[in-house]
C-alpha cells in the first residue's frame, strides 16, 4: 500500500501528508495579522508586514535537481511500502523459523510482526508530521531511514518472536514512517504545474516493487535464508539513507509568531467539521480487513493449492492493477463534484469487502488471480482519492494536518487485523471464515462514508437560509433607515 496525500493530484501513493505544506512553508505566504506582529515584536509589525509583502512570490523549477529529488522520492515509496506489502512471503518463512508443530497460536503470534510494523508507519504519521514542519524534510527524512536501516539489520539476527515484534515492528517501522513522509512534501518545493506528473512517478515506486519483491524474496528465502535475506533487504534501507541527503529545501521560510506557529501544529479546527468526523471513523472501520490478505494469503493459498503453487503472482497482481486502478480512478475524480468522490471510495470497499468474502470460496487457482485483480483495482481507487476528499472536507489550509491524524486512526485497524485473522486460523483449522470476517468491515465502513454528502447538503443549505436571513434582515434596516430619514426630512 502507498499513498500521497496531495491535493492537487489524483494519483495518490500510501497514506500520508500533502506537498501544499512542505516545511511549514506553502508555496502562497500567507501573511501575518498586525497584531500578532505587534505582540511579537513590540509593535513594529507593520514594517515587517511591509517587508513580507515585498517578497518576490516563489517560482517553482519544474525540473532541474527536482528530477533527482523525484527519483528519490520514487525509490522512498517504493522500498518502505514494497517491503511491508511483500511480507505474506516473509510471513511464511517466519513460521518455519520460529514455530514449531505443538504450538497452538502460532500463526496468531506471526502475524503480530507485520501488522504491528504497518500499524507503526501509520501510528506515527502525526509525530511525523510535526517533525518535518519543525526540523525539515532532510534531517527527517535522513534520520528515519537510518532508525529503520538500524531495525531492520537487526531483525537478522534475532532469534524469537519477541525481538522481532521491537525490532521489525517498531523500530523499522517508526524509521521508515519518518522517512517517507517528507518525501512526499519536498515534491512541492521544486514542482507546481508537474506535480500531478511527478506524483504519479513516484506512486509507481510501489507497485513496481509490489511486484518485483515477491519472486525475488522467494529466491533469496531458498537460496539464503530468512536472516541472510533480512540483511540484503537492509541495502534497500541504505540507499534510501543516501537519497534523503538529495532533500535540499527550496520554499522560503514562512514569518509568524511563535503562538501561530503553534496554532498550526496543534490544528483542532479540522475536528469541528461533523463531515471529517464521520470521514476520519468511517475510514478506519473498514480497515480492519485491509491488510489480513497481505499477510496471510500466501499460507491459505499453501494450504489449499500446495506449496508448488505459484503464491507470488497473486501479490504481482495485486500490485500491478493497484497502480492502474490509481491512474484511473485519480481521472476521473476530477469529474466528480465535491464530497461527491466519497461514493468512489463507497465503492471502493463494497468491491474489496466483496472480494475478500470471495476468497475461500475459490477452489480454482485461476479464481483466486481474478479475486486479486479486482481487489488491487479498487485499492488504488482506495488511496488515490484520500487526499482529494480532504481537500474538499477541511479545505487546503488544513489538509495536511487532517489526512495526519487520519492516518493514525487508521493504525489500529491495521495493527489487531491480520492477528485476528491468525488466531482464528489456530483456533479453527484455516482460513475460510478469517477471510469471510474481513470483508464486513468494508462494507460497514462503506456505509457509513454515505452520510458524508447527506450532511454536507445539509450544511450547505443552512448556510444559504443565514445567509438569506441576513440579506432580509439588512434589507429591513436599511428600509427603516430610509424612512426615518425620509420622515427628518419632511419635518425639516
Amino acid at each position: 500500500m502507498s499513498e500521497n496525500h496531495e491535493p492537487e493530484t489524483r494519483e495518490d501513493a500510501e497514506p500520508t501528508v500533502p506537498a501544499e505544506e512542505p516545511e511549514g512553508a506553502p508555496t502562497e505566504e500567507r501573511l501575518i495579522e498586525p497584531e500578532e506582529v505587534k505582540q511579537e515584536n513590540g509593535g513594529d509589525g507593520e514594517s515587517q508586514r511591509a517587508a513580507v509583502e515585498k517578497q518576490p512570490e516563489f517560482v517553482h523549477p519544474e525540473g532541474g535537481w527536482g528530477w533527482v529529488v523525484m527519483l528519490a522520492s520514487m525509490w522512498c515509496n517504493g522500498s518502505v511500502f514494497g517491503i511491508q506489502n511483500a511480507f505474506g512471503i516473509l510471513f511464511v518463512s517466519l513460521l518455519k523459523e520460529f514455530g514449531s508443530e505443538n504450538d497452538e497460536d502460532l500463526r496468531f503470534r506471526t502475524a503480530w510482526v507485520g501488522s504491528l510494523s504497518m500499524g507503526m508507519i501509520f501510528f506515527c504519521s502525526p509525530i511525523v508530521s510535526v517533525f518535518t514542519d519543525v526540523f525539515g524534510c532532510r534531517i527527517t527524512a535522513v534520520g528515519g531511514a537510518a532508525v529503520g536501516l538500524v531495525g531492520l539489520f537487526a531483525s537478522s539476527f534475532v532469534t524469537s518472536l519477541g525481538a522481532l515484534y521491537f525490532t521489525y515492528g517498531v523500530v523499522f517501522a517508526c524509521g521508515c514512517s519518518f522517512a517517507y513522509q517528507p518525501s512526499l512534501v519536498i515534491l512541492g518545493h521544486y514542482f507546481k504545474k508537474r506535480l500531478g506528473l511527478v506524483n504519479g512517478v513516484v506512486t509507481a515506486g510501489s507497485s513496481v516493487f509490489t511486484v518485483s519483491l515477491p519472486p525475488l524474496l522467494s529466491s533469496l528465502l531458498l537460496r539464503l535464508g530468512l536472516h541472510n535475506t533480512l540483511r540484503v533487504l537492509s541495502v534497500l534501507m541504505f540507499l534510501l539513507l543516501l537519497a534523503g541527503f538529495t532533500y535540499k529545501p527550496l520554499l522560503p521560510h514562512r514569518a509568524e509568531s511563535k503562538k501561530a506557529s503553534l496554532k498550526r501544529i496543534c490544528n483542532v479546527q479540522i475536528w469541528r467539521s461533523l463531515s471529517y468526523r464521520i470521514w476520519a471513523f468511517g475510514i478506519p472501520a473498514a480497515l480492519y480487513g485491509y491488510f489480513v490478505p497481505y499477510v496471510h494469503l500466501m499460507k491459505h493459498v499453501e494450504e489449499r493449492f500446495g506449496t508448488d503453487a505459484n503464491k507470488e503472482v497473486l501479490l504481482m497482481c495485486l500490485g500491478i492493477t493497484s497502480g492502474v486502478g490509481r491512474l484511473i480512478f485519480g481521472r476521473v475524480a476530477d469529474y466528480v463534484p465535491g464530497v461527491y468522490k466519497v461514493f468512489l471510495q463507497v465503492s471502493s470497499f463494497l468491491v474489496i469487502g466483496v472480494m475478500s468474502m470471495l476468497i475461500p470460496v475459490c477452489d480454482v487457482f485461476g479464481g483466486l488471480i481474478a479475486v486479486c485483480l479486482l481487489m488491487g483495482l479498487f485499492d488504488g481507487c482506495f488511496i488515490c482519492i484520500m487526499a482529494p476528499i480532504a481537500f474538499e472536507l477541511v479545505g487546503s489550509e488544513n489538509v495536511s494536518q487532517a489526512i495526519g491524524f487520519l492516518l493514525g486512526m487508521m493504525s489500529v485497524p491495521m495493527t489487531v487485523g491480520p492477528p485476528i485473522a491468525g488466531y482464528l486460523r489456530d483456533r479453527l483449522g484455516s482460513y475460510d471464515v478469517a477471510f469471510y470476517l474481513a470483508g464486513i468491515p468494508p462494507l460497514i465502513g462503506g456505509a457509513v462514508l454515505c452520510l458524508i454528502p447527506w450532511v454536507e447538503q445539509r450544511k450547505r443549505r443552512k448556510e444559504r437560509k443565514n445567509k438569506t436571513d441576513d440579506s432580509m434582515a439588512q434589507s429591513m434596516i436599511t428600509h427603516n433607515d430610509t424612512e426615518k430619514n425620509n420622515k427628518l426630512e419632511s419635518v425639516i
